[in-house]
């Protein structure tokens, strides 16, 4: 299988994190989104990450305007027709994900692989909605994506060997280190993440410190980077319940059932960094 042109639907986050990276890998990319106005913002977050890497000597501003005239942003999902990869980085909902898989079927060419970003729904269940199941398989990126080296590859039970392997170079050849896991809700990293931020969220509701304590004692005491609670901003508190709900629903485990306040901090829109405010406030 011969990449060389890679297409993305979705420009949220995750989507022109992606697309950045394989333009900067040199690939050429089609963006997708079913909003312009998504478009013109994911186009400014890819040149401000890019204005960053040239501001610390890692790219010259050569580099980051060949990286830029790479992609290609489109309003219809047709203009991934000809890409050889194309892949899917769509809100984390499992009936949105199958009705793009199902346009994708028909659009994409016969021999393309489809690939899903999603970070917790069964690719098996992907790829079942396609007539060519064999080419579908999971490639889950994780934010801020320019940054990060994991890419999870998730087989569904119809992936051929042929796909993953063909992934797993490309993967490679855009700096990511790749690794394989089972297809099963979660994966391997939000599995063992995501409960421990809603653990985390359980605590707060509690009163058993305030959200700045819980990071703080989680920075600390574990050694971690970023606290908890401030991890859900970051990923998306609406994402984060979206992987719980799917814990949950797939293993039928208590321990799994999504914090209440995680719940109601969605209702309320308060969805973390992206709406400038969840468990903290964002100016």
């Amino acid at each position: 299988m011969d990449f060389r042109k890679i297409g993305v639907v979705g420009a949220g986050t995750m989507g022109n994190g992606i697309s950045q990276a394989f333009a900067v890998a040199g690939f050429d990319v089609v963006m997708t989104d079913v909003a312009q106005a998504q478009l013109e913002r994911a186009n400014t977050a890819i040149s401000a990450s890019l204005d960053r890497l040239v501001k610390k000597d890692k790219m010259s501003a050569g580099e980051k305007a060949q990286a830029l005239a790479r992609i290609r942003a489109s309003t219809e999902l047709a203009a991934v027709r000809d890409c050889e990869l194309v892949l899917e980085a769509a809100t984390e909902n499992l009936e949105l994900k199958l009705k793009i898989f199902r346009q994708l079927d028909e659009l994409a060419a016969p021999q393309a692989v489809i690939a899903s970003n999603t970070s917790s729904i069964s690719i098996t269940r992907l790829a079942a909605a396609t007539k060519h199941p064999e080419r579908v398989i999971g490639m889950h990126f994780f934010n801020p994506v320019p940054v990060m080296a994991l890419i999870e590859l998730i087989r569904g039970l119809q992936t051929s060997p042929e796909t993953y392997g063909a992934v797993e170079a490309l993967a490679k050849r855009i700096g990511k280190s790749p690794v394989q896991v089972k297809n099963s809700p979660g994966f391997v990293v939000n599995r063992l993440l995501c409960p421990m931020i809603n653990e985390a969220v359980f605590a707060l509701a509690e009163g058993l410190a305030s959200a700045e304590q819980i990071d703080e004692a989680m920075k600390l005491g574990a050694n971690h980077p970023i606290g908890p609670l401030a991890l859900a901003d970051l990923i998306g508190l609406d994402v984060e319940l979206a992987v719980m709900q799917v814990l949950y629903e797939g293993f039928k485990d208590p321990k799994y059932r999504p914090a209440p306040l995680l719940a109601e901090m969605v209702e309320a829109g308060y969805l973390g960094r992206k709406t400038k405010r969840g468990f903290f406030s964002y100016a």
